[in-house]
């Protein structure tokens, strides 16, 4: 007798219930990774437009870290090592209220600031030279030149590259079942070995990751399609 297809059978009871925690935390902490990725790539910019050579180099190793040291490398870093470096109250503190989700969206979301602030600076390149011009000559500082007038319009032109940036996000968010983030991937492996249903575990699982990141990939056309109208 032939394999037979049951979805249902990782769909009813404890198992639905694993799927949807899972997929909660998967997007929470996408959404919290985002959100510190995206202000520490905004710091790491107006920083790295500071001309000062020192301020400079220090950005770039902090890119180049980042960007060449493998994902999961960096959450082992943060998981096993960086508590090992706090005070020993702080350190037991952290080990004792499960803090893998916190760690995880911090190696995550600093990884995240890296390619970030790669994009900002490519679009503020691309900003003619007068407008940073036409900013001082109304008496902005170097702050308020580029929080109003740069950045502004540096992040309408690099929508597509974050969009992108957020897609590979949200994946790379599966990398934290390594220490013990019960994210989708780590509930699918549950469900999986309690059913022994891995076709189905997955395809579901599956399902669910090509469903959210549809949404994304939606979501980012219509922002860029309006602020492009916007600029127009």
């Amino acid at each position: 007798m032939g394999y037979i297809f049951d979805p249902a059978a990782v769909l009813t009871g404890k198992y639905l219930s694993w799927f949807i925690w899972g997929t909660v935390t998967t997007i929470g902490l996408t959404a919290a990774a985002w959100i510190l990725g995206m202000v520490t790539g905004i710091l790491l910019t107006l920083v790295r437009m500071i001309p000062l050579r020192p301020l400079e180099w220090l950005v770039a190793l902090y890119v180049e870290y980042h960007r060449n040291v493998p994902l999961l490398v960096q959450i082992f870093v943060w998981y096993f090592g960086i508590p090992q470096l706090l005070p020993r109250p702080l350190s037991i503190w952290v080990n004792r209220h499960h803090s893998e989700f916190l760690l995880a969206m911090i190696a995550l979301g600093l990884a995240m600031a890296a390619y970030i602030t790669e994009d900002l600076r490519s679009g503020i390149r691309s900003i003619p030279k007068t407008q940073y011009e036409a900013a001082r000559s109304i008496g902005f500082n170097y702050l308020q030149s580029m929080s109003w007038i740069i950045l502004p319009q540096a992040v309408r032109i690099v929508i597509p590259p974050l969009i992108n940036q957020t897609l590979l996000l949200f994946k790379n968010t599966s990398l934290a079942m390594a220490v013990g983030v019960a994210e989708l991937t780590y509930n699918t492996r549950e469900v999986d070995s309690y059913t022994f249903k891995t076709f189905e575990a997955f395809a579901v699982a599956t399902v669910i990751y090509l469903a959210i990141s549809f949404v994304i990939m939606g979501v980012g056309r219509i922002t860029d399609r309006k602020l492009k109208l916007e600029i127009r």
